[in-house]
């Protein structure tokens, strides 16, 4: 998986300009199902055919980035936010657009950092006057983060973890369950613009009308110095979700995850996120209601240059929803205690 990771990671996809990591993204997943489209706000859905009510499993393919505000007389390009990107987070980082033009992020003096927000935040494309910076970039464009793709230690440190790591959970889960027979029709979604709002997991649900939904994304950790209490660590398995901001996640579909998990020896951890939310709770909410759970890759240092996640806890998240679609979920749903 970590070529996968790689590749995914370092191509380039903010919020709303998806394109080039949706290519990618069905050039690796499209041998493995029985058709891919995408709709019009651009979500991409892979499909295995087979009986209603059909699995949604969702993660979302866009990462934070910045998109150009103003360009001033001597070159400089004043940026804004796409999605939770933290100003403080930026100065000496550098950011690359669609065209392949890169530059790098200051800021105007301060006296202290406290005093840093969005207004003292430039970026440099080492140009002379407006005129060359406008031959490479205009008002509008989107930039994302220019980092490497590393490997160390048994885990993966690169930018847009959130969410390449749940993209690659879906791929490598697509390969597993290639020719294999399911009880039901299991549609993998890549969404757009989850990180300014959950607009595509919105649109993707209402369209699909899953029986259930799965959203698979990554989580925040507990186990840095000092760090927020919270009982999900780097190494220990994947999360399955009780609740964050967006979903209380269905009862029955966190003790189905349980179930699986434990019947086949995979260890797990659970996780209630105060702050944040994911597909699930754009899924949750579509038409009448779909009874949907959440599977959260442990990642530490979320929306920064450098997130971090752990090789072990991707393979187990690959392991328990192969597991997982291969369950008759009307089924097993049913069965589960109220």
């Amino acid at each position: 998986m970590e070529a996968l990771m790689k590749r995914l990671c370092e191509t380039y996809g903010p919020s709303g300009e998806e394109m080039e990591i949706r290519a990618l993204i069905e050039e690796e997943i499209k041998d493995s199902v029985d058709r891919t489209f995408t709709d019009n706000l651009g979500n991409l859905f892979a499909v295995r055919e087979g009986p209603a009510p059909a699995l949604l499993l969702s993660a979302h393919m866009d990462e934070i980035g910045v998109i150009v505000t103003h360009i001033d007389e001597q070159g400089f390009v004043r940026i804004a936010p796409v999605g939770g990107v933290a100003p403080h987070l930026l100065p000496g980082q550098r950011l690359r657009f669609k065209s392949g033009a890169v530059g790098t992020v200051y800021h105007e003096k301060i006296k202290e950092l406290r005093e840093l927000d969005w207004t003292r935040i430039y970026l440099d494309l080492g140009a002379k006057n407006a005129a060359e910076v406008k031959k490479q970039v205009q008002i509008g464009d989107m930039a994302c983060l220019e980092q490497p793709f590393v490997a160390l230690n048994g885990r993966y440190l690169a930018k847009a973890l959130d969410d390449r790591a749940g993209c690659a959970v879906l791929i490598e889960t697509a390969r597993r369950l290639a020719g294999v027979p399911l009880p039901q029709a299991v549609c993998f979604l890549f969404s757009v613009q989850e990180e300014v709002g959950l607009r595509g997991a919105t649109t993707a649900a209402y369209s699909i009308q899953p029986g259930y939904g799965l959203a698979v994304d990554v989580t925040r950790a507990g186990d840095t110095p000092k760090a927020p209490l919270m009982e999900v660590s780097l190494g220990k398995g994947p999360a399955i979700k009780v609740k964050d901001n967006s979903v209380i996640c269905s009862p029955k579909v966190r003790r189905l995850m349980m179930e699986a998990a434990a019947q086949h020896q995979i260890p797990y951890q659970l996780e209630v996120l105060e702050r944040g939310g994911t597909d699930a709770g754009a899924i949750h909410l579509s038409r009448g209601g779909v009874p949907t759970g959440a599977l959260s890759i442990p990642c530490r240092y979320i929306h920064t240059p450098s997130e971090m996640v752990d090789q072990a806890d991707l393979d187990g998240a690959v392991q328990l929803l192969d597991i997982l679609c291969r369950l008759n979920w009307s089924e097993e749903i049913a069965a589960q205690a109220i």
